[in-house]
């Protein structure tokens, strides 16, 4: 019985680790786009520089994935993969950790347009 429970706990923890090590691995759209974001007063917004605005219910995720309101970021300066709508207006923020600032990632559309995704291991590679 003691064995079983210990074969249990140690079966438990290999699965939370691996369930935590998929968490970390995110997933962005090809059509995102990397680049520094401030957020002012929302909706407005600073992309690389410029006055933007964030579209009506735009989404934030912090670095550990999780939604996260304008409030939260208000004031800061983050290196972030961003999606922009129809409109022109900020839709999907996601805030990188070290790791994914560490990736190759375009910063414009004409880089994007040029270079190759794999959206299996999330990688960009130059001509």
């Amino acid at each position: 019985m003691h064995r079983r429970n210990l074969l249990l706990l140690a079966t438990l923890g290999l699965a939370a680790a691996f369930a935590a090590n998929a968490q970390l691995r995110r997933n962005f759209p090809a059509d995102s786009l990397r680049g520094r974001l401030a957020i002012e007063h929302p909706p407005l917004a600073v992309l690389n520089g410029a006055q933007a605005r964030l579209a009506p219910g735009a989404r934030i995720r912090g670095q550990n994935n999780m939604l996260a309101t304008t409030g939260a970021f208000a004031g800061q300066s983050f290196i972030v993969n961003y999606t922009i709508d129809m409109q022109g207006q900020i839709k999907d923020i996601w805030v990188l950790t070290d790791e994914e600032i560490g990736r190759l990632w375009p910063v414009t559309r004409e880089q994007a347009a040029s270079w190759q995704f794999d959206p299996g291991t999330q990688t960009w590679a130059k001509p």
